[in-house]
């Protein structure tokens, strides 16, 4: 069964697309067969390769695992039913090292690739496609896989700085990572409120950095501490054990060393490296703070050491230097900083950090490894050989591809998995947002605006999973599953957005692999999704709802009672034209599969009607667009995310056409505060009304004052007046203030629904 490396070749450009069924493998093969035929799968099996042998021995423990077959390695094996592991010498300089074959024939299973990392990857689809089942001879369908991946860089990333997860844990990290091939753990290490791992010439970042006395409990906006005492770190030898389980998995660990900011773990540890010198204590809140490094020799001496010692555990080529998120407020006081900008001829404090990312840059360089960093690294200049993670949307990776750097993107949009999954209502406790499976399966890495050339510096994306309001591996396990496997065949470049249904199908699938393997996951697919668009009479707006099993298996209630198998059976998309409240979940025959969604309508001369945005909201936060504004739908101010628009630096100017001329004597709004999160009240809120849509009178102007007094709920009352245009003005807060959170970037404005009556 040898076989030259061409035949790998051959089959990557022959073998049709055509299949009788389909593969319940994710990521999804690039080109694959099914027919007809059968392997009978045996304890009688062997498979065939070297018995020291990773791969070999990978699969025999996975195959156990699943049938209870003991199947041995033999490298010349007399059985008739053989899995053949082939390694195969590539004729090809640029041969691709991921490229696997996968046979499965009536009489045999190979397995061929140009290195152990095809090889292995070949031995992942191949578990995927047997059951969990203890019999005595499975049946696999003869098929044949030729597979490779479109993007080089295939990640996820995990915070364990706000919550320590063990080393067990971030083994089993990996093993996800590995199962749906993805190859670059990013691994969050340091930040305000935990150091984590070990550096032997400065002890007290792990004696002291590694430690805080509590943690903030609920919601940022709650602003309510425990006190107890948390934290853990990484020795050296555990970073070793770990690289090395990652290695044989063929996952890439960049290391995250955040810098300029979020330092105070740091700086609690050794204050000396501030602008003020402190006392500093690990911090108990979560976001943006103030106290950051001081660009001063000993500090780069301070960092390049620590540095050192971070390259020499990790083999990886890039070293994640964070450098997002860095308030200049302690620089602009500081007159080390300030004679330091006048000393490099430096414009301000922004290029100022760009000095310090360059001088970093610069020492990682000559210790032969290259840096990455959050986009804010274009802030000042960028570094001349960093890449750039993008993550505050597309623009940041787009700048950098067109300036000629490399490129992962992970936007907030589609890439942050401590969002929620599902309706907020029914999900645990997270920072915001709503990023659903669909969402992350129709992300695309390569914005349409790049050339050819420019795409190429595209390396890949990654999924982040940030830990302020994770506080437990089982909660990581539920944030991840099922959105990774989503972004994995978005990586592996075989997802076809505009057949969800089909990958839906396969997720569901796997889900029996997870129960299997004891791992926590998100139900959300089985809850009944909504949407809601204009309705086509011109009055109030329709409630669509679907399941991702049987939409006809929906019943739902209009009068706030619960669903009941016996309910009305959704058939068609609701009309709403008053105030309703609408509960819908999932059944099968009687019992009920879906936890209840409820959705509350407040309806308005507005609900539904024409809107126009001058300024569109921020991709990361513009779910339903123009119309989140006039669908009936109030945003939750404690889970908000899906119900509201986010404008970054920019104000809110809608313009609603209500069809004709309306009496109007009252316009409500909702605006939102979570400083936390860098959203902040607009600084004035203006509300005003035309007949024509040209020639617009003010009916009042709300301060600042009357916001925060009003808590964001905005509501005027007025002499009824003839209109048939509303327009309101929100007027973003701007650059954020000194000692506030998130100092110097621009200001987050979040609204929900405009009601006019």
């Amino acid at each position: 069964m040898q076989t030259k490396c061409f035949f790998l070749l051959g089959l990557l450009f022959n073998l049709s697309f055509s299949q009788l069924q389909q593969l319940p493998i994710i990521p999804k093969p690039k080109i694959f067969k099914v027919e007809d035929g059968v392997f009978l799968l045996s304890n009688q099996t062997v498979i065939q390769a070297q018995n020291d042998s990773f791969e070999a021995l990978f699969l025999q423990k996975a195959i156990l695992q699943r049938t209870g077959f003991e199947l041995k390695i033999e490298a010349n094996p007399k059985s008739e039913s053989i899995i053949n592991l082939s390694l195969l010498v590539p004729s090809n300089a640029d041969f691709n090292k991921e490229l696997h074959t996968v046979s499965i024939t009536n009489s045999y299973i190979q397995i061929q690739a140009a290195s152990n990392q095809g090889l292995f990857y070949g031995i992942q689809s191949l578990i995927q496609l047997i059951p969990f089942e203890k019999r005595s001879e499975i049946k696999l369908s003869t098929t044949e896989i030729v597979d490779q991946p479109k993007f080089k860089w295939r990640g996820l990333h995990l915070d364990v700085c706000r919550h320590f997860f063990s080393k067990d844990f971030i083994k089993k990290y990996i093993d996800y990572l590995a199962t749906y091939k993805m190859n670059t753990f990013h691994w969050h290490l340091t930040d305000d409120q935990g150091w984590r791992i070990e550096i032997k010439k400065y002890p007290k970042l792990t004696e002291v950095g590694a430690w805080r006395k509590g943690s903030m409990v609920g919601h940022y906006n709650e602003n309510t501490y425990d006190n107890e005492l948390h934290g853990g770190f990484y020795t050296q030898d555990d970073i070793k054990e770990i690289v090395a389980y990652a290695q044989q998995r063929h996952v890439t660990i960049v290391p995250e060393i955040e810098m300029p900011g979020h330092a105070l773990a740091a700086l609690a540890s050794y204050p000396e490296y501030s602008c003020t010198g402190g006392p500093f204590e690990v911090a108990k809140q979560w976001g943006v703070l103030d106290d950051v490094f001081c660009p001063k020799e000993q500090t780069f001496t301070f960092l390049e050491n620590i540095l050192a010692e971070v390259i020499s555990l990790f083999p990886s080529e890039y070293i994640h230097v964070g450098g997002d998120e860095c308030p200049k407020t302690r620089w602009k006081n500081c007159p080390n900083c300030q004679n330091l900008i006048k000393t490099k001829g430096l414009k301000d404090e922004h290029e100022l950090q760009s000095y310090f990312i360059q001088r970093i840059e610069k020492f990682v360089n000559s210790k032969g490894k290259k840096i990455i960093g959050w986009d804010e690294i274009l802030e000042g200049g960028l570094a001349p050989n960093a890449a750039v993670m993008s993550w505050r949307g597309t623009e940041g990776g787009i700048e950098a591809a067109k300036l000629k750097h490399y490129v992962v993107m992970t936007p907030g949009s589609h890439c942050y998995f401590d969002h929620y999954q599902g309706d907020p209502k029914n999900e645990p406790l997270a920072i915001g947002g709503y990023t659903n499976l669909e969402k992350v399966y129709s992300f695309n890495p390569i914005p349409q605006v790049l050339t050819t050339e420019e795409s190429n510096y595209i390396l890949g994306a990654q999924g982040n999973v940030w830990t302020e309001y994770i506080t437990d591996e089982k909660k990581v396990e539920y944030m991840i599953f099922p959105r990774m496997m989503a972004l994995a065949e978005v990586l592996w470049g075989t997802a076809n957005p505009t057949d969800f249904n089909q990958f839906q199908d396969r997720v569901i699938g796997q889900f029996q692999t997870l129960d299997q393997l004891g791992i926590n996951y998100s139900k959300a697919i089985f809850e009944v999704i909504s949407t809601v668009n204009p309705s086509k009479s011109g009055n109030g707006v329709e409630f669509q709802l679907k399941s991702a099993k049987n939409s006809n298996g929906i019943r739902f209630t209009t009068d706030r009672t619960e669903p009941k198998a016996t309910s009305l059976s959704y058939t068609n998309p609701i009309s709403i034209t008053q105030n309703t409240t609408v509960k819908a979940a999932f059944f099968e025959g009687q019992n009920q599969k879906s936890a209840t969604i409820t959705q509350d309508f407040i309806v308005s001369k507005s609900t539904g009607k024409n809107i126009q945005l001058l300024n569109p909201p921020h991709e990361n936060y513009s779910l339903g667009g123009s119309f989140a504004l006039i669908n009936g739908m109030k945003g939750n101010p404690t889970k908000f995310g899906r119900d509201w628009l986010g404008f970054w630096g920019k104000d809110l100017v809608a313009i609603i056409d209500l069809g004709k001329k309306e009496k109007v004597s009252q316009i409500a709004v909702g605006v939102l505060s979570n400083e936390g999160s860098w959203i902040y009240y607009p600084n004035e809120v203006e509300f005003l009304v035309s007949k024509d849509g040209k020639n617009f009178k003010s009916i009042k102007k709300l301060s600042l004052e009357d916001i925060k007094k009003a808590k964001g709920i905005l509501s005027v009352n007025f002499k009824a007046t003839e209109a048939q245009f509303v327009k309101v003005i929100a007027k973003n807060a701007g650059k954020i203030a000194d000692g506030m959170p998130g100092a110097g970037s621009n200001a987050w404005l979040f609204v929900d629904e405009i009601s006019v009556d």
